[in-house]
């Protein structure tokens, strides 16, 4: 498993991911400014982004292989009817 990111590194991931780095709106302060989520929050936030992406690429996958497993079949198919 890899390292965690932590610090100014998560904070840049997060980013790069676009997820928000602030804090739920459970803790807005009076002021109305919210604090920074914590580092834990944060790793959760990112692992859930990145484990979307992989999830997408994973069904793109799969939809590719699905189609290409139909045109196969047809193709046999074809074969098949045109050899008898």
């Amino acid at each position: 498993m890899s390292k965690l990111l932590q610090g100014g590194q998560l904070e840049e991931r997060a980013i790069e991911l676009g997820i928000d780095i602030q804090g739920s709106p459970i803790t807005q302060s009076a002021s109305g400014r919210q604090r920074k989520a914590d580092d834990h929050e944060l790793q959760r936030r990112v692992i859930e982004a990145e484990r979307n992406q992989r999830e997408s690429k994973l069904w793109l996958i799969a939809l590719i292989s699905s189609i290409a497993s139909v045109i196969s079949a047809a193709t046999a198919i074809i074969a098949v009817i045109y050899n008898k």
